[in-house]
């Protein structure tokens, strides 16, 4: 079967996006010993790149309803170079707060318009196939972003690791720029104005608001499992290096196979049956994350994982199927809400995890999925399938 290269580059800007945006995860406690400061504040550091990120997503998201989408992503994926660079350099965690933070400031132009891509250029029922590629390519990123850190932090120190990142940006960068062809099927907005009022629009749909929701959640959920269960892993009786740290994100590669089942799963099931299954799944995986041997723990993030993928899988399709103008504006907003989630993930479970340790943590995680499944039966009950 011929390889199509607009499905590669869709999948390598979704790679490119999360080899970034969680590149720390597996090197925390590593830190946290480096600068001498306790698991809420290190975090901060995963904070800082999903604040800039849900404060810039919709505008991003305007701005590419009015210049076009490829010239937008390509800029973004070589821009991003820059702050790895100057993470791997900074000489304090200040420093390297204020780096990951212009580096969350040039993704939305990679991811945001990426899935406003999809959603010009692939027919309807084609969408959430591609969508699951690009998903696919994300989980694959999201995995190698830990993985790679943590084995190279083993061995050569996390400013060696974050410098092969930025290596790998610039090669994903050149790749997108040769295959990704220029935008067919996209509607220019009249301007910044016309965009903005689009934008309103959206804030209007009870569909769209309702995977807005979800998608705060599941971020929450994700930073919330994964950067905690890297601090639980280190402690006793556990105490995980770096390496092994980065090991456990292969959990991952169940989000990476899964993900492209999602439209035929989704048109046996119907979208809302389909979402109420996944949370219910998603939430017996953080159950098992309680339990003290080690490969019941993996087992449950590898549910967390795969549930994680399917859900994002189903909101990015759903947020470009359901707007019909400004599909950037639209998936702007969903970015704005994910990352706010993940913000959220970051600060609220590390105050459970100061409070109660591991268990008050995943407890949040329960509730938090609590919430979304209220989302999806309120909600979707007429929404297409």
């Amino acid at each position: 079967m011929a390889v199509d290269p607009h499905k590669i580059a869709v999948a390598t800007a979704g790679f490119c996006t999360f080899l970034n945006l969680y590149s720390p995860q597996a090197l925390l406690p590593a830190l946290s010993r480096e600068f001498g400061v306790g698991a809420a504040e290190i975090s901060s550091i995963m904070t800082a790149s999903t604040l800039a990120i849900a404060l810039t997503a919709p505008f991003t998201g305007a701005v590419a309803d009015v210049l076009g989408r490829k010239r937008l992503i390509a800029a973004a994926m070589l821009a991003v170079v820059v702050p790895t660079v100057g993470a791997a350099l900074a000489p304090d965690v200040q420093a390297l707060v204020v780096w990951r933070f212009v580096q969350g400031l040039l993704l939305p132009p990679i991811f945001a318009v990426t899935v406003a891509y999809i959603g010009d250029e692939w027919p309807p029922p084609q969408v959430a196939g591609v969508a699951g590629i690009y998903i696919a390519g994300s989980s694959l990123g999201g995995f190698s972003g830990r993985f790679v850190p943590g084995l190279l932090g083993d061995l050569f120190g996390w400013r060696p690791a974050f410098l092969a990142l930025a290596g790998l940006s610039l090669a994903g960068a050149l790749i997108v720029r040769l295959l990704l062809p220029a935008e067919k099927g996209f509607i220019r907005s009249p301007g910044l104005f016309a965009s903005a009022q689009q934008m309103l629009r959206h804030l209007k749909n009870p569909q769209l608001l309702a995977t807005y929701g979800i998608g705060f959640g599941v971020l929450f959920n994700f930073i919330a499992v994964f950067t905690y269960a890297s601090f639980h892993l280190a402690a006793p009786p556990y105490r995980f290096s770096s390496t092994l740290l980065g090991l456990i994100f292969v959990t991952y590669l169940a989000g990476t196979a899964i993900a492209p089942a999602t439209g035929w799963m989704m048109a046996w099931l119907g979208r809302r049956r389909f979402v109420l299954a996944v949370i219910a799944v998603w939430a017996g995986g953080a159950l098992l994350m309680l339990l003290a041997p080690i490969p019941w723990i993996i087992a449950g993030l590898t549910f967390c994982a795969a549930c994680g993928m399917l859900c994002q899988t189903i909101a990015t399709g759903y947020v470009t199927e359901i707007a019909k103008e400004g599909r950037s504006s639209a998936v702007g907003l969903y970015v704005t809400s994910f990352y706010a989630g993940g913000s959220m993930g970051a600060f609220l479970p590390g105050l459970a995890w100061e409070w109660g340790g591991w268990p008050a943590t995943v407890a949040m995680v329960i509730t938090m999925l609590a919430i979304m499944a209220g989302i999806a039966a309120l909600t979707y009950r007429s929404a297409r399938p």
